[in-house]
């Protein structure tokens, strides 16, 4: 499967722009439009230069899929749930993510120019945050944000999703979220208490031992396993915003995996604690001003949604996984879905 850019590498800059829009059948063609032409505007604006790795990831929140009737829903898309806890985690308005990725700031901008020259008033800008690489990776608490993230094949298995929803095989699911930072408090603290918080050493990165870290480290509660004891594990692309002048200090969460269980476990073991109670401290200093949830379907897969047309329940496909397919073309040899063909004949 033709996956989106998920797994590409950090940038130095990124705009992220979350959208809401109307369902009325104007604004879904112009929705579905955009999805179609996409990748065109990359093309055209990276072609300057592409050393600038200009890329865009689109997620597609519940409520926009819902009405874009597909005919099939992936198995883990559901709006965002707010979390009550010691600290709150919001669930706020979202039916679009854009996560443009690139060296420079300016091929960033240019790109968001033409989207929203494409959508025009037909959609409604919720956020728009843009990130910046700060120093070696960290964020602006000072430590290396994404040092946990998986490489390789442990990539792929932690952010696309497989055999258990057949039929969406190579896409993702985004959770994202901005945090506004506390900067005088966070620099009040001892730095080894702003360690005992993380769980690493803020100079060298190094981790602390197991047997050192305090039950409420942010890497304790955010690192989890399955039942046989196996990490689940998801790629963070966080990156730090800012505005010194109006004393403005965050970052912005955006975390991909396979399915959106692990991220929102980590989510409540932040918020709620583990045990109850016992939640990140570093929520004390850092405060979720947003929470989306979104699909990120392969790049076939949003050209086939730009059709407008449903998809069509490919029975053997079904019967292994509730997969769909709008066509009985199987890739040769492979006996693997064929997204290519999805557009069904009216």
């Amino acid at each position: 499967m033709n996956s989106q850019d998920v797994e590409g590498s950090l940038t130095r800059c990124a705009t992220f722009l979350t959208l809401s829009c109307n369902y009325d059948d104007e604004t879904l063609d112009t929705v579905r439009d955009f999805f179609g032409t996409l990748p065109s505007l990359v093309k055209a604006v990276g072609f300057r230069n592409f050393d600038a790795g200009l890329s865009c990831v689109v997620g597609i929140g519940a409520h926009l899929w819902d009405h874009l009737n597909p005919g099939i829903k992936p198995k883990g898309l559901h709006p965002f749930k707010e979390i009550q806890g010691v600290h709150q985690a919001p669930s706020t308005p979202g039916d679009i993510l854009l996560h443009i990725r690139a060296a420079t700031q300016d091929y960033c901008f240019e790109l968001a120019h033409h989207i929203m020259n494409t959508l025009g008033d037909r959609v409604k800008v919720e956020d728009e945050t843009q990130g910046f690489k700060f120093f070696d990776n960290r964020d602006l608490l000072g430590f290396v944000d994404g040092t946990e993230n998986p490489v390789g094949t442990a990539l792929n298995e932690a952010v696309l999703v497989s055999d258990e929803d057949a039929f969406f095989q190579g896409s993702s699911y985004v959770i994202v979220q901005k945090y506004l930072h506390d900067m005088k408090t966070w620099d009040r603290m001892p730095v080894e208490h702003q360690e005992t918080i993380i769980g690493r050493h803020k100079l060298s990165d190094i981790e602390f031992a197991d047997d050192k870290k305090a039950s409420y480290a942010h890497n304790v509660l955010t690192n989890i396993e399955d039942s046989e004891g196996n990490a689940l594990e998801i790629l963070r692309d966080n990156m730090p915003f800012g505005s010194p002048g109006n004393a403005e200090y965050g970052t912005y969460f955006i975390g991909y995996g396979r399915d959106p269980d692990r991220i929102e476990t980590m989510l409540n073991n932040m918020f709620i604690g583990l045990p109850p109670g016992n939640y990140d401290r570093i929520l004390d200093v850092s405060t979720a001003i947003t929470g989306g949830l979104f699909f990120v379907p392969t790049a076939d897969l949003l050209d086939a949604l730009s059709s407008g047309e449903p998809l069509i329940e490919d029975n053997e496909t079904s019967q292994a996984s509730s997969g769909i397919h709008s066509s009985p073309e199987k890739s040769a040899g492979t006996g693997s879905l064929n997204i290519g063909s999805l557009k069904s004949a009216k």
